[in-house]
C-alpha cells in the first residue's frame, strides 16, 4: 500500500514553525510522505493560531477553500490543529463541517494515531478531538525532523503564566513549564550532529525560564555547544528582563546581538489594563541599559493599537515612546477580543476606523525610523 500524503500549513509563529517540525517528524517515523502540493495530498493539517482574529479567519478561510475539492469519495482527511483546536475543541466541527480531527498543542503526538483511526473509515462517521493534555512527552522533540538544513528553533519552555487580559496564549498553551536543561542541549547537539549550526531559543517568556539553571545559565551552556556558530532567542517580557541578561548578552560570543522585547503601549494606564507587570518608565530604563551594555545591538518590539478605552492621549504616548526609541524594527496589530480572556470582558469600544487610522500612523512612523536606520545617510 502506498504511504499516505500529508500537506502541513502552518499559520502564526515561529512557535508554531517548530511544531509543524515536530508534527512532520512523528508522521515521517510512521510512514507518512510530508508533501508541499495540497492538491496531491491524502491528508491536510492546519497548524494553528489564535492570537488575533485575522489569524483564526484565514484558518476557516483555507480549510474551507480546500475542503471543498474532489469529489466525496476522495475528501482529504482534514485537521486543526495547534492554539485554535484548544481555543475551539469540538465547536471546530460545528463551524467547519469539513474537520476530521481536532488536537491541542499538548496533544500533538497523537497525530499519527488519530490519521490511522480515522483512515479507511467513513469521513463522515468519525470525528475525533484531543484536547485534555497537559504536557508533551520529551521524546517528540527528538525526531530529527529540521525544514531547514542550518538553522533549527528549539523551544526551550512551553505555556505561559503571565495572564496578560488581551492573551489567549495561557488558556490554549497552558501554565509555563520548562524543559529540562540537559534535554534542550541534547536536542542542539543532535541537530548539530546533521549539520545545523544556528539555533534560536523559543518560548512565550524565555527569560522566565528556570529548571537545573535560569535562563542566563542556560545561555551559557548553549553557548559552549561544540559546532554551534551562532544563537539567539524569542521572546523575552520586559519585567522578567534585567542588566545581568544585558550583560550575558555582551559576553556570549556566539550569540546575536538581537532583542524582541514586545512593549505593547506607552501608556502606562492602558498597560496596567493589559496586565503587563510594567510602566513606561521601567520600560525606558531598559532600553537605556540595554544600549549601554550591549553595543550596537537590535531592538524590536510588539505594539497593540485599540485596546479597549484606550484615548488619544493614551496613543499619543505610545506613539511618542516609538519615536522616542526609535526601535530597529515593529510588529504593530490592531486589537482583537480573544474569548476567554480578561480584556475580552471589556467593551471593544475603539471603533475600527479608528483602530485603522491609529495602526497606519504607527505603521509610518516606524517605517520611516526602520528606514533612516537601515539607511543612515539618505
Amino acid at each position: 500500500m502506498a504511504s499516505k500524503k500529508v500537506f502541513l500549513q502552518t499559520f502564526g509563529c515561529q512557535m508554531n514553525v517548530r511544531d509543524s517540525e515536530v508534527i512532520c517528524g512523528l508522521l515521517k517515523s510512521r510512514g507518512f510522505l510530508v508533501c508541499d502540493d495540497p492538491e496531491g495530498a491524502d491528508i491536510l493539517i492546519f497548524n494553528t493560531c489564535s492570537v488575533r482574529q485575522h489569524a483564526e479567519d484565514k484558518v476557516w478561510s483555507e480549510v474551507g477553500r480546500l475542503s471543498k475539492r474532489r469529489d466525496k469519495s476522495r475528501r482529504p482527511i482534514i485537521g486543526i490543529v495547534g492554539c485554535m483546536a484548544q481555543n475551539h475543541k469540538e465547536k471546530a466541527f460545528e463551524r467547519a463541517s469539513g474537520i476530521d480531527f481536532v488536537v491541542g498543542p499538548s496533544d500533538i503526538d497523537k497525530i499519527p494515531e488519530i490519521i490511522n483511526k480515522i483512515s479507511g473509515k467513513s469521513l463522515y462517521e468519525v470525528k475525533i478531538w484531543e484536547t485534555d493534555g497537559s504536557l508533551r512527552p520529551e521524546n517528540i522533540y527528538h525526531t530529527g525532523f529540521h525544514a531547514d538544513e542550518k538553522h533549527s528553533y528549539v523551544v526551550i519552555s512551553e505555556g505561559c503564566s503571565n495572564f496578560c487580559s488581551y492573551c489567549v496564549v495561557p488558556y490554549v498553551r497552558g501554565a509555563l513549564h520548562n524543559r529540562r536543561h540537559n534535554d534542550i542541549l541534547k536536542e542542539i547537539e543532535e541537530a548539530v550532529d546533521k549539520g545545523i549550526t544556528s539555533f534560536t531559543l523559543l518560548g512565550q517568556n524565555v527569560n522566565a525560564y528556570h529548571s537545573e539553571v535560569d535562563f542566563i545559565g542556560l545561555l551559557k551552556t548553549v553557548g559552549k555547544v561544540k559546532g554551534l556558530k551562532e544563537f539567539s532567542f524569542l521572546t523575552s517580557h520586559p519585567r522578567n528582563t534585567s542588566i545581568e541578561l544585558f550583560k550575558a548578552m555582551a559576553g556570549e560570543e556566539k550569540l546575536k546581538k538581537i532583542l524582541h522585547l514586545p512593549v505593547q503601549s506607552g501608556s502606562d494606564r492602558i498597560l496596567k489594563l493589559m496586565n503587563r507587570g510594567y510602566n513606561s518608565r521601567f520600560y525606558l530604563d531598559l532600553v537605556q541599559n540595554y544600549r549601554k551594555i550591549v553595543q550596537g545591538g537590535i531592538l524590536t518590539t510588539d505594539v497593540i493599537v485599540g485596546f479597549p478605552s484606550e484615548t488619544e492621549k493614551d496613543f499619543s504616548e505610545t506613539y511618542g515612546l516609538l519615536k522616542g526609541i526609535r526601535f530597529n524594527s515593529a510588529f504593530i496589530f490592531k486589537y482583537s477580543p480573544r474569548m476567554g480572556t480578561a480584556a475580552d470582558k471589556l467593551p471593544d469600544d475603539v471603533v475600527k476606523a479608528e483602530k485603522e487610522r491609529r495602526h497606519k500612523l504607527i505603521l509610518d512612523l516606524q517605517k520611516g525610523i526602520s528606514k533612516a536606520i537601515r539607511h543612515p545617510r539618505e
